[in-house]
Formats: structure tokens, C-alpha cells, sequence
């Protein structure tokens, strides 16, 4: 055992299993000052204090203020350090130095949501971003189209990916100071509206048909031709209508995969597996044998249930709603052999209403890697 750490035997039966929180954004860009590792704050206020007021031409500051207007009610901020706007620094070098910056974030398991409002400062920034969440599983980049773009021109083969949100036009706000309106990355007044969605309704629910808060206006005025256009990039329109007001009318993801092509269902499962695997831990401590399966099997059974009668899955009865298995028929002799116990769950969310299966691997004790 390892010292300062301590096991209280408090019975061998199934332990419940909390649901993690989705509702953890992480921005990332340029800041007057502050911090260049992961701050955690909880207003707007702290991050004034913290990092300082706007930026010209740079988009944090912006994007932070929107969540909170938007009903976001924690985050990260990472300071990107002013060298990866060097106009003598070579593109690729800024590009691996954009996957390099990321890293801290890596340490924060409570983060759901990652935004760089400034991504078009940084070549390759968007893309490392994706690449971040597609590696830690368990978190969504929220991206924009240019300023500008065109509503014919999707989402560039590198941020094409379930993990991936992304949304045109941007969002103007007012500027006291110009007199005018400034034109704004929308991701940080999205990831607002998302958590905002994930506290009132749950995160199985489509963040959309949600207002956007704080914001004067669109950069672009989107008709509901364009609108398909765009569904079927995966691009989700910011649109202004008429008796409704400014609203977020899109939930896709930017994957071509015909299941996992809606943001709603690519967090949701997140959500599952992530509290399935953390809530499971536990069986790092226990003998992997016919006692511990059946323990693990009821535990997700339970928190299972429960995600039934909240009206997240589709059936009339748990048993068509989801399944568990965690018996001889999940793992291999090798798999008992090196300590790993596996478990297979499937669900059916309420869309599409069909099973998706994934794999819950958990190290008990003298286990190898799950990963073999």
C-alpha cells in the first residue's frame, strides 16, 4: 500500500456511483496579465482581477464574460504567453508549440468543455484542441467558423470529430468605448448556454433552441436555406428569429459517424463512462473474481436505473433501456490472468433510440495495463 494511503473495509456490496459534473469549461488565449498555468474561477469579477480587462484584437476576455452571462458557473483560464503571435516564429513551430501549451489541462479530470476564443490567433490552435479532447476522452472542443466565413465552407478535416462543437456566425456586444459594436468569438457565450442546459434539463437534452445573453447582435444573418446547408457540415447556426430572439439552433458534432453526430449524445456518453469509471475505482482493492463482478455488475445496474427514470433512456422498462455484462463472457484468460476486470454496458438514449456499447476496464490488484 502506498504510504498516506488508507483503506476502511466498510463491506463487500455495490457502491453507488456519483454522477461527475459536465458543467467544468477550460478557456484558453490572451490576457493582459496573469497566470500562465490553469486558474480556476467562478465570475467574471475574478478573472478581472486576475488577468486584467480586454485585450484589442484578442478574444478571452470576451469569451468569459459570455459564459458567465450565459449561466456558466465555473472554469479554467490558461494564459496562452504573447510569443505564439511571433510573426517570425514558423507556422509549425507555433503549431507544436499550441499542443504543448494544452498540457496543464490534462491534470483537471473535471473539465467537460475546452474553447479557445483566439484560436484563429494561433495557427493549428483549433486542431490541437481536438486532438486534446480526442486523447482524454472525456471533454468537447467548442470551436467557431472564421469571422466571415461562408455558410458553403464546413469544418476543415482536422476538427472533423465527435469531440468536436462548432458554430457560426460570431456574436456582436457592445463597446462603450468604441461606441459600437465588436465583433466576438461565440464559444465562451455557447459553453454558457450548454452548462446552463446540463443544470435545468441534463446533459442527454440537445443544447439548443437556448438563447444567447449579453450580445447585440450576429455577425451574419442566417436563413433557414443556409441552415441545412450547414446541418449538413455539421455547423451550428447562431440565428436571429423573428418573436424569439437570438438562439443556438444546432446540436451536431463535426464526425461523419451517423451515431455519434450529435453533441447531446457524444456528452452523454461521456458523461456515463466517466462516472461508470470513476465510480468503480474501488475494485483496485478487491480479488478479481465472481464476488467483485457481481458487486461492479449491481453498482452500474444501479446508477443505471436511475438514469432511466430521469427520462435519459429509451424503453418501457430498464431491461430494454440499457444492459451489463461483467462475467467470464467480458474478459479473457488474459484479462483474468493480469488482474483486469472488464465490463461491456450498452445504453439506448432517449436519440437514437438505438444501443451504444462501450467498455469500462478497471485494474484490480497485481493488474497490467488496460490498455493491452
Amino acid at each position: 500500500m502506498n504510504p498516506g494511503v488508507y483503506v476502511e473495509d466498510t463491506g463487500r456490496g455495490p457502491r453507488p456511483i456519483a454522477a461527475v459534473s459536465t458543467t467544468v469549461a477550460a478557456f484558453v488565449g490572451f490576457a493582459q496579465d496573469g497566470p500562465l498555468t490553469p486558474t480556476q474561477i467562478g465570475s467574471f469579477a475574478e478573472y478581472s482581477e486576475s488577468f486584467g480587462g480586454d485585450v484589442p484584437s484578442r478574444f478571452l476576455s470576451h469569451a468569459v464574460r459570455g459564459f458567465f452571462d450565459n449561466g456558466g458557473v465555473r472554469c479554467y483560464i490558461l494564459r496562452l504567453p504573447q510569443e505564439l503571435c511571433r510573426a517570425d516564429l514558423d507556422a509549425k513551430v507555433i503549431q507544436q508549440q499550441a499542443a504543448v501549451v494544452l498540457s496543464p489541462l490534462e491534470e483537471y479530470s473535471d473539465i467537460s468543455m475546452v474553447c479557445c476564443p483566439d484560436e484563429y490567433s494561433v495557427p493549428g490552435m483549433a486542431a490541437a484542441l481536438v486532438a486534446h479532447c480526442e486523447r482524454l476522452r472525456y471533454r468537447i472542443a467548442v470551436l467557431a467558423a472564421p469571422l466571415g466565413a461562408g455558410v458553403s465552407i464546413g469544418p476543415p478535416k482536422e476538427v472533423q470529430s465527435s469531440y468536436t462543437a462548432y458554430y457560426m456566425p460570431w456574436l456582436l456586444v457592445d463597446d462603450p468605448r468604441a461606441g459600437a459594436a465588436l465583433e466576438v468569438h461565440p464559444g465562451g457565450h455557447v459553453a454558457g448556454a450548454i452548462v446552463q442546459n446540463d443544470l435545468r434539463r441534463g446533459v442527454w437534452k440537445a443544447p439548443a433552441n437556448i438563447p444567447i445573453l449579453g450580445i447585440a447582435g450576429l455577425t451574419h444573418k442566417i436563413n433557414r436555406q443556409e441552415q441545412e446547408t450547414l446541418n449538413q457540415q455539421g455547423v451550428n447556426a447562431l440565428r436571429n428569429l423573428p418573436g424569439r430572439g437570438i438562439l443556438i439552433w444546432g446540436t451536431r458534432t463535426t464526425s461523419k459517424d451517423s451515431v455519434l453526430k450529435y453533441i447531446n449524445l457524444r456528452r452523454y456518453t461521456i458523461y456515463l463512462e466517466k462516472s461508470i469509471q470513476d465510480g468503480t475505482q474501488w475494485a483496485v482493492f478487491e480479488n478479481n473474481g465472481e464476488t467483485l463482478w457481481g458487486n461492479v455488475k449491481r453498482a452500474i445496474d444501479d446508477f443505471l436505473v436511475n438514469q432511466f427514470k430521469n427520462g435519459a433512456l429509451f424503453g418501457v422498462t430498464p431491461q430494454e433501456a440499457f444492459f451489463v455484462k461483467c462475467d467470464r463472457t467480458t474478459m479473457t484468460q488474459s484479462d483474468l490472468d493480469d488482474g483486469r476486470l472488464v465490463c461491456l454496458v450498452g445504453v439506448a438514449p432517449v436519440r437514437p433510440a438505438e444501443f451504444i456499447i462501450f467498455r469500462i476496464c478497471q485494474l484490480t490488484a497485481d493488474a497490467q495495463s488496460c490498455s493491452s
